[in-house]
């Protein structure tokens, strides 16, 4: 079975909540676990070596890594940034490669620009050669429907005061089904490929 890891920043909780619901989704089709970005794990402005080193083994385990982090200016939090930017000294040995990615956001306004975070995630996964995976949900058609704010490139969701709507977590626990499912898809056909006569 597939092994998802939810990489992510999380200021005053939210993004944790979002992240926790997407390991739980995760769960039906393998392992999930959560590697919370920390602030003290960055020095002088940049992630620092040791935790690197550290994230870069659990995301080489991994079989689909779903990135997150809350929406500041149109974009991810510095400390996300300070750990994809550490995540340069591997791409030329491209070992996340193959791997499916994925994106989750939170704003306090209900668009914020969350997409441009998305897209941030997107262009980082493509950069390590990994497989984008959006959501796979209409949306938008009514507040409590999934993906109820309609975004196709992954999960945004709302808060105003730290609190979650029901059917934000229920996307971010249908994102990280969607994610693990296809990670473990491509994990079984690998193996097909490596047995076959």
């Amino acid at each position: 079975m597939a092994h998802t890891l939810i990489v992510y920043f999380s200021a005053e909780g939210s993004t944790h909540q979002l992240a926790c619901a997407i390991r739980d989704g995760a769960a039906a089709y393998g392992g999930a676990s959560l590697l919370r970005l920390e602030p003290r794990h960055i020095v002088d402005g940049r992630y620092a070596p040791p935790a690197m080193a550290a994230s870069a083994e659990s995301l080489r385990r991994a079989d689909a890594v779903i990135f997150g982090s809350p929406t500041y200016m149109g974009g991810p939090a510095a400390q996300f940034k300070a750990f994809a930017d550490a995540g340069s000294a591997y791409w030329r040995g491209q070992p996340w490669t193959d791997k499916v990615a994925a994106g989750f956001t939170i704003g306090s306004s209900l668009n914020g620009d969350q997409q441009g975070t998305l897209s941030y995630f997107a262009t980082l996964a493509a950069q390590h050669g990994m497989l984008w995976c959006g959501l796979d949900l209409p949306g938008g058609k009514h507040i409590d429907d999934l993906n109820r704010l309609g975004c196709q490139l992954g999960l945004c969701a709302h808060s105003a005061d730290g609190s979650l709507h029901p059917a934000d977590l229920a996307t971010a626990r249908h994102l990280g089904a969607r994610a693990a499912r296809v990670a473990d898809r491509l994990r079984r056909n690998a193996l097909l490929e490596e047995n076959a006569p």
